[in-house]
């Protein structure tokens, strides 16, 4: 493994690995903001209605204990 350093500089390599992360890293986020299932920017608004009825059935009933 330390003859690979010696092939290249350590601090190239890894200045140059992190810009690649990066890129990928904003790649994926954009990629995922253009569609509608995962844009948590402009998507649709998460249907509650139902959670919190059926919350507040549960708090109707008297509970044993």
């Amino acid at each position: 493994m330390w003859r690979i350093w010696l092939m290249f500089d350590p601090r190239k390599a890894l200045v140059a690995l992190s810009v690649f992360l990066f890129t990928l890293a904003i790649l994926i986020h954009f990629i995922l903001l253009s569609t509608e299932r995962f844009n948590w920017l402009e998507g649709k608004p998460l249907k509650t209605s139902a959670i919190e009825h059926s919350l507040s059935l549960d708090a109707d009933q008297p509970s044993v204990g």
